[in-house]
């Protein structure tokens, strides 16, 4: 548990590491200075009129030189504030000792105050501070002491005091004695404390601007992520739509070049798929734009602008007939642990499976040899996971490499739900594509 020292430099900061930034010299500490000189040089002028100074023997052009110097200190209170502490309590000793009543004008009294209280608000070296502002309170109690101890204070006191009955709890000495101890507390302490909360007040207003800053450049960080978070979501979603309709286009219009000058009826079929195909990539596109356009407000009401994200496990029957109709045989199989654990996918999970499967299959047309493929998926809600497997028996088409976007979107959607992907050639022939996707709790 800490002590009530270590509280106190704690409050201070003394083993704080911010430091409070020090404006140089400007209009504001002008315009302060030279209005404290002009306040302070009227009302000398003031108390002087009214006899105040009859026991002051200093000339009076010290007494404006007192008055001015002290007023000129606030010049460089924020820029040097260590400093102008230490010349305002050496200003403060040699005005008491040589023109007592000068120096307890109410307008140097606030110089000094102002000074002393700068210099805990503006000093970077919090244990300079310390050292300074404690030297420069012991040093003033100890002036204080001495006056009534050996110097003439207290006799003043007793001259001032006219002979009367005691009227208080103290004698009047003690309690002139007990009551400027107690003013010079206040007036130090208030110093110190001001600013100590100036000091604090500055350090929470310096880290909120920092939190600030530092939450802008994390929101613009977050926007740029989202940006490109949906660029790769829509350039995944083009290459499904786009590049599984122009692969069976492509597929289809081959199949009809080889057969149309000795079976037209074949070409006719095959050119029919590929109106078909072309047909359905237009359809998917116009739906995807719909997609896109749900953001803003357009179409998102239009039931002719499905989304395409509803696709999932249930779809899959579709897409390996085809498949089918490309000449791939493709066997389908969902190994369910729970009855209806497929159906019961989030929608997420199901696209992604669904997309995986799509862009596998399209990717054994183009690339490969097979002519057999199987799609297998695993779905165990009790071990929590899904698991989707296409296996072709083929070998590598030469000529026909493709340009990775489709095993990077893979990839991708995987690492969106977490999970795991294996794609590679198997040991025993041909090409196997897995990803295995986490499930979380389910209710």
């Amino acid at each position: 548990m800490p002590t009530p020292t270590q509280r106190v430099l704690t409050w201070f900061g003394v083993d704080d590491t911010w430091e409070r930034h020090r404006p140089p010299v400007g209009r504001q500490d002008v315009v302060l200075a030279a209005g404290v000189e002009a306040v302070s040089l009227l009302a000398l002028e003031l108390v002087r009129s009214a006899g105040g100074f009859e026991h002051t023997d200093a000339p009076v052009w010290t007494q404006w030189l007192a008055v001015s110097s002290g007023a000129l200190l606030l010049l460089g209170r924020r820029r040097w504030p260590l400093v102008v502490a230490l010349l305002a309590a050496t200003h403060m000793f040699v005005a008491g000792v040589t023109m007592p009543q000068v120096m307890g004008q109410v307008s140097l009294q606030i110089v000094y105050f102002v000074a002393l209280l700068s210099g805990v608000a503006y000093a970077r070296d919090r244990r300079a501070m310390v050292l300074v502002v404690g030297t420069i309170v012991l040093f003033m109690f100890a002036w204080i002491t001495w006056q009534f101890a050996v110097g003439s204070a207290a006799q003043d006191m007793i001259d001032d005091q006219a002979p009367s009955e005691r009227v208080g709890v103290l004698p009047p000495i003690p309690a002139a004695v007990a009551m400027t101890l107690v003013v010079n507390a206040l007036y130090f302490g208030g110093a110190i404390v001001g600013g100590g909360v100036s000091w604090r007040a500055a350090r929470q207003r310096a880290r909120l601007q920092e939190q600030a800053s530092t939450i802008a450049t994390q929101a613009g960080r977050l926007r740029e992520q989202a940006v490109v978070d949906e660029r790769l979501r829509i350039a995944r979603d083009l290459h499904d739509v786009v590049a599984h309709g122009v692969s069976a286009m492509g597929v289809q219009a081959g199949a009809a070049r080889r057969v149309l000058d000795r079976d037209p009826d074949a070409a006719r079929t095959a050119l029919a798929r590929v109106e078909e195909a072309s047909r359905d990539a237009v359809t998917q596109m116009r739906r995807l734009l719909g997609t896109l356009r749900e953001g803003a407000g357009e179409g998102a009401d239009d039931p002719q602008d499905a989304r395409t994200t509803e696709a999932g496990v249930g779809d899959l029957p579709d897409l390996v007939t085809e498949a089918g109709h490309h000449g791939l045989g493709v066997r389908l199989e969902v190994v369910e642990a729970q009855d209806g654990a497929a159906d019961r996918l989030p929608r997420g999970v199901g696209l992604a499976i669904y997309r995986t499967v799509q862009e596998a299959l399209t990717n054994v047309r183009r690339h490969s040899t097979a002519d057999t493929a199987s799609v297998v998926v695993r779905v165990d809600e009790a071990a929590a996971y899904a698991e989707v497997e296409v296996v072709d028996d083929g070998r590598p088409r030469h000529g026909t490499s493709g340009s990775g976007l489709g095993q990077l979107g893979i990839r991708e959607r995987a690492a969106t739900h977490g999970g795991q992907v294996d794609i590679g050639p198997r040991v025993t022939g041909g090409y196997r594509v897995r990803v295995r996707y986490p499930l979380g709790a389910r209710p």
